[in-house]
């Protein structure tokens, strides 16, 4: 009976036994199951970076290409080398220089002049930013908006692909960004573009035997704002601006110079002195003047002429030159009269009305030529 109780005390303080291995495996088993859930996740994540790292990669591409290979870029360096002045690269860029033909074949004047292809008559060409890309069939077309001499505008370009540099593509202009400026200039010989002098017989290919009158065609840059302008001593006008914002277009400027006072003044001076030269001529119709006296009988004496009313001038455009609109002068002739009927000798005090008109010519040297009629 002793011999019961004690085993059955030492079951009851008895230690727990060790696990058994069936425990052990599950165990294992779980501590694999996050081991993978751990793995898996790290997985997750190393993809997400990776296409993140992908997206930026490929959006850095996609912004270097549009920063320096692809269409917009190569219109954007075009302006900002115009923009700069530097008018050699902008000509030397692909697409931009011009022939004869192409002038032709747009209906442009083949004979336009390369004088305004400088910086010197550029405008300032400011705020140039790329509002729309599209492409079509191969062709691309490239909208900027930008200010030109402080006037806003939009200009629409068309590109394509020119081959390749290495692994980057190369562009060019598919319609020149050049345009055609005809400025018909009345009035004067010289004239100036955004302060730059010119003058007609040196644009115009015929030199001073061309019609002077003829409107003058130059190639110019587009965008860019064109002020034309006289101011000499002869003519002034305050100037006509326009902007030059469509390539491989014509762009009409019609400038009306305006005679100066002080030329006004030089040119009334001369008829003044044309005048009174032709009233010390003692005959009754003095050479090459505007007023003359006619009698059937015969004179006593020398006739005596003065101008008592000399012409109030007046300009007026005639093509290059400028004419004098009629104006309205008096004369006075004294001289005596024999009567071929009776022989008597009258004394013939007369004002003798007459109209002035004639031309100023335009001389090589910036003279004028003054011919009254």
């Amino acid at each position: 009976m002793a011999t019961g109780i004690h085993e059955g005390a030492h079951a009851a303080g008895a230690a727990p036994s060790e696990a058994s291995p069936h425990d052990a495996t599950r165990h294992d088993a779980a501590h694999a199951a996050a081991a993978r859930r751990t793995v898996r996740r790290d997985l997750v994540v190393l993809a997400l970076v990776g296409v993140l790292l992908l997206a930026a990669t490929a959006a850095g591409v996609a912004s270097m290409y549009r920063a320096f290979y692809g269409p917009t870029a190569f219109v954007e360096r075009y302006l900002s080398l115009v923009a700069d002045g530097r008018t050699a690269d902008a000509l030397a860029t692909p697409g931009v220089a011009i022939t004869t033909a192409d002038l032709d074949a747009a209906g442009l004047p083949s004979t336009a002049s390369d004088a305004l292809l400088r910086s010197t008559a550029l405008a300032d060409l400011t705020e140039i930013e790329t509002t729309q890309v599209t492409e079509i069939d191969g062709i691309t077309e490239v909208t900027v908006a930008y200010q030109a001499g402080g006037f806003p505008g939009t200009t629409t370009f068309t590109v394509e692909r020119d081959g390749w540099i290495g692994v980057a593509p190369s562009w060019r202009f598919t319609v020149s960004p050049l345009a055609v400026m005809e400025v018909a200039l009345h009035g004067s010989l010289a004239f100036e573009v955004n302060g730059f002098e010119l003058d007609k017989r040196q644009v115009l290919p015929e030199g001073a035997d061309a019609d002077l009158d003829d409107p003058l065609p130059m190639l110019v840059f587009s965008p860019g704002l064109y002020r034309v302008e006289v101011d000499t001593p002869i003519a002034s006008t305050p100037g006509v601006a326009v902007l030059s914002d469509a390539p491989l277009t014509d762009v009409a400027v019609e400038v009306r110079a305006q005679p100066t006072d002080e030329f006004v003044e030089v040119v009334q001076t001369s008829v003044d002195e044309f005048l009174s030269t032709c009233a010390t001529q003692e005959v009754l119709q003095p050479t090459g003047c505007p007023f003359g006296y006619v009698v059937e009988d015969r004179i006593q004496g020398l006739p005596s002429w003065s101008v008592t009313q000399f012409p109030e001038v007046t300009l007026q455009q005639d093509g290059a030159g400028w004419a004098l609109a009629p104006a309205n002068g008096v004369a006075h002739i004294d001289v005596d009269v024999q009567s071929l009927f009776d022989g008597t000798v009258s004394a013939v005090s007369l004002d003798i009305p007459f109209t002035l008109e004639g031309t100023v010519s335009l001389l090589p040297d910036g003279t004028a030529s003054i011919r009254v009629h």
